[in-house]
């Protein structure tokens, strides 16, 4: 059960190392094989760059990669997305300006000379004609019409031009184009043909200070291709990789190839030594959590070997219909969690789904998957109980139906399904709830049965009257038959109170005492009243004949067939607890040649008396169950000898027997604490006080007794006592 108590921490042995070596190993390499084969290889597609593919190209699996191709394409656009490099500096630019301004200046120094001179007009005339050799005769015209203050304005102003052309960033390829078009840039007054005269003196002097640099453009497209980040391809479960009809591109191919498709990749060694770690790491914290919170379980080898046998076969079927899409979500998984709770532990269960919630995670690729596994089998756990009625197993099925249908719709609205996927995934939710149900009520009673585990239509089973051994019990020793009634119902009572397995404690404490059919009239409650035989005996043989009921009912047991967790508590229901009665009868004997206990000889030879041969075999009550069949055996066959069976008479009674068994140690192997002990004892009592409780006397009743009183006397008095 989920409230069970943690148990203090145990040291860990050498047969506990032993153990895990064995169940973990075994079950590693299991788990290891199945997810690392591949179990249903698909056909390969062999197809080359350039090639029509022939059919649809689906994604078996989900598939994260950086691809190669994709990277590359990426890489040449962005190095071919960088522009020619050219090698302009400010520094160059003034260099430039200040060496064409020098140049400039010698260039007009004629015409400066020309209008600075008192010359005649025709000695101007002809030192501007030849001034500047380059000007064509319509500049020359203009220069001629010119006076010294025009002159100085046409001079400033191409002085400025060619200062701010060249001091700009001036590209070698842009120069013709520039000094095509400086005219347009002459500002001031200048008129058109003061203009041309202007542009034509600078044109020559326009010259680049940016060249073509081939090293600073490789450079820079290297930095760009190199600030690239590789490009990550996803793709996605059933994701259309290729569309049939579509010629094949490099980038297809690289897909096809990592999604394995394009040839059997085998079986790396990478990924071999993945799976593996995986499943040493999950199947070390099973089995630490089994031995860490459920000893019990630990210890006992059909339960790891059936633990193992439904991982290890519920791993295979997720296997199988990994990559297969919506398959995977009809596998009744859920059934798992049902079957280990109903015949194990719901904490188990639990832990037990986690683990394959992670391996079908693991196997399909998405959370999704490992969430609708984990939750759809935890909803089975809660709703199926302990599976005493089919009634629960539709409830249970219900409710793994809603959990899984939430799941895929709450992952549906949180990726890209459409309505018709989020229909066949609820479809599959309803068929895999309902393989669970009809899985876990199918198979749980044969687990059980072939596991040698009680399941709970075993024990309704095993307590019904008509069984041959309750049949014997009745017929043969009808006194044992009503003291175990009695025993499993006050038993019964206490577990209830106490958090215990009411059935296993009923239906054990029916057969604790099946033993005494080997010989009935040794024990006072098939005596009948009639002569008691251990008053011929010796003590010492009375506590052998009682002792032997116990081996005789572990013989009943197996030659009946019964499972073995049930004869368990055949043994465990007098622990090693002491003969009383027997036990004081042989100190009483033992003391009698001396006088008796009084004396101090006497005294002395009673305690030589050998306490261990009225002692039971035992073992001691390993579980709360066996401990409370052993206090309901003990409490009931006392209370039945007291003279009043009032509430303190029986309370003290009670309370007296569950101290005698703590100060004997008794539950020292069990999980019992001392506020249990308070429930049982109130549980104990109230049941023994409904019970015994007593009648009142009825008028009719009286009259009835009068009545036969009557006609006695009138017969005669022969037969009144």
């Amino acid at each position: 059960m989920l409230t069970q108590r943690a148990p203090s921490l145990a040291r860990f042995t050498r047969s506990d190392a032993t153990r895990l070596a064995i169940a973990a190993g075994s079950l590693v390499v299991a788990l290891t094989a199945i997810l690392a084969v591949d179990i249903t290889p698909t056909e390969s597609v062999q197809y080359a760059i350039g090639d029509v593919a022939r059919e649809d190209v689906i994604s078996p699996r989900v598939v994260s990669f950086e691809s190669l191709t994709l990277t590359d394409d990426a890489r040449r656009a962005a190095r071919a997305a960088v522009p020619f490099q050219y090698d302009y500096t400010s520094e160059k630019a003034i260099a430039v300006a200040s060496e064409q301004a020098r140049a400039y200046n010698e260039r007009v120094r004629r015409i400066d000379t020309a209008f600075a001179t008192e010359l005649t007009r025709e000695e101007r005339t002809l030192l501007l004609e030849v001034a500047v050799a380059d000007l064509t005769p319509k500049a020359v015209l203009t220069l001629e019409g010119l006076d010294a203050a025009r002159w100085t304005a046409v001079r400033d102003e191409a002085d400025r031009i060619l200062d701010a052309t060249v001091r700009t960033e001036l590209r070698d390829t842009e120069v013709a184009e520039t000094r095509a078009k400086i005219e347009s840039r002459m500002g001031g007054d200048l008129d058109e043909a003061e203009r041309m005269l202007a542009a034509e003196l600078i044109a020559p002097l326009i010259v680049p200070n940016s060249s073509f640099d081939q090293a600073l453009t490789d450079q820079a497209r290297d930095r760009a291709a190199e600030s690239v980040a590789p490009v990550r391809v996803n793709i996605a479960l059933g994701q259309v990789v290729v569309r049939k009809g579509s010629p094949v591109s490099a980038a297809d191919l690289e897909a096809i190839n990592n999604l394995g498709l394009g040839q059997d990749p085998g079986v790396t060694l990478s990924t071999a030594f993945g799976w593996f770690l995986l499943a040493a790491l999950i199947v070390t914290m099973l089995l630490a959590w089994i031995w860490r919170f459920r000893p019990t379980l630990w210890h006992r080898d059909n339960v790891l070997f059936l633990i193992g046998l439904l991982v290890v076969g519920t791993t295979l079927a997720l296997k199988v219909t990994a990559g297969r899409e919506v398959l995977g979500y009809f596998l009744p998984t859920a059934a798992i969690g049902m079957l280990v709770a109903i015949l194990l532990d719901a904490s188990l269960a639990t832990i037990v789904m986690a683990i394959i919630a992670i391996a079908g995670g693991a196997l399909a690729g998405t959370i999704e998957f490992a969430s609708y596994t984990f939750l759809g089998g935890l909803a089975g756990i809660i709703a199926v109980r302990k599976g005493d009625r089919l009634q629960v197993f539709v409830q249970a099925a219900l409710a793994v139906f809603i959990v899984n249908a939430m799941v895929v719709t709450v992952f549906s609205l949180l990726g890209a399904r459409d309505v018709r996927g989020v229909l066949e995934l609820w479809f599959a939710s309803a068929a895999a709830a309902a393989g669970s149900s009809v899985a876990a009520v199918g198979t749980f009673a044969v687990l059980g049965s072939a596991f040698g585990i009680l399941t709970v239509f075993q024990l309704l089973e095993l307590a019904n009257p008509s069984q041959p051994l309750l049949r014997r019990l009745l017929v043969e020793t009808p006194g044992t038959y009503h003291h175990s009634l009695m025993v499993g119902n006050l038993a019964e009572r206490a577990a209830e109170a106490i958090g215990a397995d009411p059935l296993v404690t009923r239906v054990a404490a029916y057969y604790h005492d099946i033993g005494k059919l080997a010989n009935p009239l040794a024990f006072i409650e098939n005596q009948a009243g009639g002569e008691n035989i251990h008053d011929q005996l010796e003590p010492e043989v009375s506590a052998q004949v009682l002792k032997q009921h116990v081996a005789d009912g572990i013989d009943a047991a197996y030659a009946a067939k019964l499972p073995r967790a049930l004869i368990a508590y055949i043994p465990q229901h007098h622990g090693t607890a002491v003969m009383s009665y027997f036990y004081a009868r042989a100190r009483e004997r033992a003391a009698e040649q001396f006088g008796g206990l009084s004396t101090v000889e006497g005294a002395r030879a009673a305690d030589a008396v050998d306490e261990r041969r009225f002692r039971h075999a035992g073992p001691k009550p390993q579980t709360r169950e066996a401990a409370l069949i052993m206090l309901a055996d003990s409490v009931e066959a006392s209370v039945r000898s007291l003279a009043s069976r009032d509430e303190p008479a029986i309370r003290a009674m009670v309370t007296r027997i569950i101290d005698e068994r703590i100060a004997d140690g008794q539950f020292d192997e069990c999980d019992l604490t001392l506020r249990d002990l308070e429930r049982i004892k109130n549980a104990f009592v109230e049941q023994l006080l409904g019970m015994y409780h007593t009648r009142i006397a009825y008028p009719q009743n009286t009259v009835v007794e009068l009545e036969s009183r009557r006609r006695a006397s009138g017969e005669g008095g022969t037969t009144a006592r």
